[in-house]
């Protein structure tokens, strides 16, 4: 279309640090015979966790500390359909004291574009008094690692 703007590729695997494996579920699909834009959210946390639980850094029911998402976004460049498997593109965008931002994609397995692209913010609280708090050394130099020059 003349006078549109180009609009951004979908970012290729060396964007990213790690790479998590997720299924797509039979119920992921929507009446449009693809993934629900919904699911992409939720296979950015998915990873995200991941990470975190096999580093174990991480215990969803029993960690003081954990990270809160206060914001996330997403742009879709092309559709995944059940039951294609699905790899998440992860990788720390900005570490600040308290917050992380990870930069985040989703896969076809092996394929070298993202279908989705997009991130979010973990704001790490006391779980107890949901305070914001330092982010926990170990977190820190997990992080660290995921970054991408």
């Amino acid at each position: 279309m003349a006078g549109a703007p180009d609009r951004e590729a979908p970012p290729a695997r060396s964007a990213f640090a790690r790479f998590v494996p997720l299924a797509t579920r039979w119920s992921d699909n929507d009446a449009f015979g693809h993934l629900n834009n919904v699911v992409y959210y939720a296979l950015f946390d998915s990873a995200v966790n991941a990470i975190l639980i096999e580093a174990g850094l991480l215990d969803p029911t029993t960690s003081p500390v954990v990270g809160l998402v206060v914001e996330s976004n997403c742009r879709f460049f092309a559709s995944l359909t059940y039951p294609e498997p699905a790899e998440v593109g992860v990788a720390v965008e900005h570490l600040g004291r308290s917050s992380v931002r990870y930069s985040l994609a989703v896969f076809r397995a092996g394929a070298p574009s993202a279908v989705a692209a997009g991130g979010y913010t973990h704001v790490y609280v006391d779980r107890a008094t949901n305070r914001p708090v330092p982010i926990p050394e170990g977190h820190r130099a997990l992080m660290e690692k995921l970054r991408v020059a």
